[in-house]
């Protein structure tokens, strides 16, 4: 038990707990005050050059020094006091200045001078264009606010939306990409983002193109209007249309690159170099051959290309571990590459666009452009994966010579310094014969390599700035040829301006004529050699392995008249058999035929449908693969039976007029039908009654019977049954047994409740009065009377 003095102790302490609490609670709301006068007070023009100058909350400066962050950027010092004094900012800097830091420690700071808490919900939303570059955000934003007490999430795609779903109602802070961020503000019923005070869009001259418009102008349309909005970029937009979109109000813009001489970092050594598109895997391969000890990234235009070089280079075995990483792989598969590669000290990694912004990949030593970038800013943002925080690193760019003179003029434009090269002649090395061995021996990488030509050859032609790429000028067959294919796929877009008129040429036109002087052309344009067995071998088609695959990628494009036509070895190809019926007859296919074609032969196929059918183009010859159409054509069975003697007759067939008019006219039939049918009705009447009556006599011996044996009860000897071996009826049995009328009979009865009396019996018997149990239901009028009769009595 506690002495009294023990007691007053306990009192004693409690009060010092709440005097402590009360303290804490004094001091950090001076610690708020005093911080917000420090950022009133603070001079944005001023130059400051450490994070400790700048007016910070205790968490975040712990943060910072933590994570080893201790002097400002040039676009970190300038931009970081506007926006903690919460202007609206347009931020552009160099890749690799440090931009991140410039929108996160604002985020924090804004957050904890209004003392935000889970119960308010959203506070901040961080929009980046990639799932990497939104995952690196969000790594960073954990280390320097890992003192705070926010709730901050990552809302990309590839992972489950409902796990997202049930922890979105309590996030403070939210990094996330445009496409997932929209899907949960349509979905997600508790999501509300009313409370938001701060928007950021990373990379925003990326986020604001014709790829995210759409998906951002559905984002802002769900945010208040009132909020802080912060827009960064290594080339930043100034469209104002682009600025009215998210209701900035006057925004401050923050370049601090703008009047430097070169819009890359001036540690970034940049080289270009002229290879012919038919060069350009040898000259890749040299190069990676002779830098086996770096870390490289190369950029191409599509991820089909980044596979097929990819799956190629690996069969090669260059001697430098290989990655790839493009925007169709999934989402985990993409997180373990970009650990690898950023871990590794020497690799390879070909990737597509989607690693070309604000990803940090530690000590990367070259970036190598293979295929030309659409525009100078692409540019800028891919060379940026190098030469970041004032590190050194160096950048090639491969370079068609018809892509040379307007690349050169958008790059000049932008501040681009950049220097011609030649690669060394002696350390040149061609891999074009081991690709086609290798094509040659594996049908998927052939197909891979055709699908590689189409999108780049594609990716081209879609090109806005046409004088850099122009499709007409590429050696594409020598490309093609370069990849180990056997001959460059046709494309659609390739047959030039004149394809309509092609298309819409009269028939008569297609003279047998034209054809001879196509073959005759493609006959000289062919340079004379010895043929060897590859070239025997490459020149047929795979009908057994990837056959589908191969017709499709034949198909997309129509052949031209004329060289490529008379040149062709195959018929399918030819330009003249598509989609033509062709006229069977005898006469066509001899010597007076007026007009000769070139498609293939039609086949006649008689016995399936009513018509013989003719087989006159590839639709036709798949129709009969089909047996779904195949059955269409045919014509539809009819149900026979087969009478005793095991011939087949029409299940419902009409009798014959003359056997029909030998029984008389229509009339007499119908009456003597009407007859007939009168009679057997009658009869059956007569046999319905005499049941009846039967059944009725059976109910009385019944009954007579069951009378019996209740006079005979008081015996102790059991009744006789009725013998009802006549009629064999299954109730008869259960209708000659007797009822009890003693009380073992009889169902127990019912207890009385605790509210009811004798009385109650006596009132309920005199309610109920006299009743006759019926033993059949009457089924006659005659049971009826009888009834009635037992009630009166």
């Amino acid at each position: 038990m506690a002495t009294p003095s023990s007691g007053r102790k306990l009192k004693a302490s409690g009060r010092s707990r709440n005097d402590v609490r009360s303290l804490k609670r004094k001091r950090e709301v001076d610690d708020h005050e005093a911080l917000q006068k420090r950022v009133d007070e603070l001079d944005p023009k001023a130059e400051i050059k450490q994070f400790s100058d700048l007016p910070l909350s205790q968490p975040t400066s712990s943060g910072l020094e933590a994570s080893r962050f201790k002097t400002l950027t040039e676009i970190q010092s300038k931009s970081l006091p506007l926006a903690l004094k919460g202007k609206d900012i347009l931020g552009a800097a160099k890749t690799g200045s440090g931009k991140t830091l410039s929108f996160l420690v604002p985020v924090l700071e804004n957050l904890y001078r209004q003392k935000w808490t889970e119960l308010d919900g959203l506070g901040a939303l961080i929009i980046s264009p990639t799932r990497e570059l939104a995952i690196q955000i969000f790594e960073v934003l954990r280390k320097i606010g890992r003192y705070h007490t926010f709730s901050a999430g990552l809302i990309i795609g590839g992972r489950s939306l409902q796990e997202e779903q049930e922890r979105l109602g309590r996030m403070n802070i939210l990094v996330c990409t445009p496409g997932r961020m929209l899907q949960h503000l349509d979905q997600t019923a508790a999501f509300e983002v009313d409370n938001l005070q701060m928007l950021v869009l990373d990379e925003a001259d990326r986020i604001m193109d014709m790829g995210f418009q759409s998906a951002v102008d559905a984002i802002v349309e769900h945010l208040p209007k009132q909020r802080q909005t912060m827009l960064f970029s290594a080339t930043q937009t100034k469209k104002v249309s682009d600025l009215a979109r998210l209701s900035l109000q006057d925004p401050e813009y923050v370049s601090v690159h703008e009047s430097a001489t070169s819009a890359t970092p001036s540690t970034l050594q940049q080289f270009y170099v002229l290879t012919p598109l038919a060069e350009k895997l040898d000259t890749l391969f040299s190069f990676i051959r002779s830098n086996l000890k770096a870390k490289v990234i190369v950029f191409l235009s599509s991820g089909k290309q980044v596979r097929f070089v990819y799956e190629s280079f690996r069969h090669l075995q260059p001697g430098i571990p290989l990655l790839h990483l493009h925007g169709r792989q999934k989402q985990a598969a993409r997180l373990d590459i970009t650990s690898k590669f950023s871990a590794s000290k020497n690799s390879c990694i070909f990737a597509t666009d989607v690693v070309a912004r604000g990803l940090d990949f530690p000590a990367v030593d070259w970036v190598i452009q293979l295929d030309c970038p659409e525009d100078a800013d692409t540019y800028i943002h891919r060379v940026g994966r190098t030469a970041r925080y004032e590190r050194a690193g160096k950048a090639v760019l491969f370079l068609d010579p018809s892509e040379e003179e307007g690349m050169l003029k958008r790059l000049e434009h932008k501040k681009v310094p950049i220097q011609r090269t030649k690669p060394r002649e002696k350390k040149q090395q061609s891999i074009k014969s081991q690709l086609q061995n290798m094509c040659f021996q594996d049908p998927e990488l052939k197909y891979l390599g055709q699908k590689a030509f189409a999108s780049y050859t594609r990716s081209i032609f879609v090109q806005k700035d046409k004088e850099i790429f122009k499709i007409n000028e590429y050696d594409l067959e020598g490309y093609a040829a370069s990849m180990g294919l056997p001959g460059a796929p046709k494309i659609k877009f390739q047959k030039g301006d004149d394809a309509k008129k092609i298309k819409n040429q009269p028939r008569a036109l297609l003279s047998s004529d034209e054809d001879s002087e196509g073959d005759e052309s493609s006959k000289a344009t062919k340079k004379p050699g010895v043929r060897t067995k590859y070239d025997r071998m490459f020149e047929r088609r795979n009908q057994d392995v990837l056959s589908g695959h191969y017709s499709k990628m034949i198909a997309n494009g129509d052949q031209d008249q004329g060289a490529d036509a008379g040149g062709d070895a195959d018929e399918d190809n030819d330009f003249l058999s598509v989609k033509r019926v062709v006229p069977v007859d005898e006469h066509s296919s001899g010597e007076d035929s007026d007009l000769e074609t070139s498609g293939p032969a039609a086949k006649v196929i008689p016995g399936i449908g009513r018509e013989p059918i003719v087989i006159d183009s590839k639709r036709k010859e798949k129709l009969l693969k089909s047996k779904k159409k195949l059955l269409k054509l045919k014509e539809k069975g009819t149900k026979l039976v087969f009478d005793d003697e095991g011939k087949p007759h029409q299940m419902y067939e009409l009798e014959d007029e003359q056997a029909f008019r030998q029984r008389g006219t229509a009339e007499s039939q119908r009456a003597k039908f009407l007859e007939e049918e009168a009679a057997r009705v009658r009869e059956a009447d007569l046999d319905d009654k005499q049941l009846a009556k039967a059944k009725k006599r059976e109910r009385r011996e019944k009954k007579k019977a069951r009378e019996a044996a209740e006079k005979a009860g008081d015996d102790e000897e059991a009744p006789e049954l009725v013998d009802d071996s006549d009629h064999q009826d299954p109730m008869a049995l259960l209708a000659s047994l007797p009822l009890a009328d003693d009380e073992e009979g009889r169902a127990p009865k019912r207890p009385k409740k605790w509210f009811e009396d004798d009385s109650d019996d006596e009132k309920a018997a005199k309610k109920k009065g006299r009743f006759i149990e019926a033993e059949d239901e009457p089924e006659t009028l005659e049971d009826l009377e009888a009834l009635a009769a037992d009630l009166l009595e």
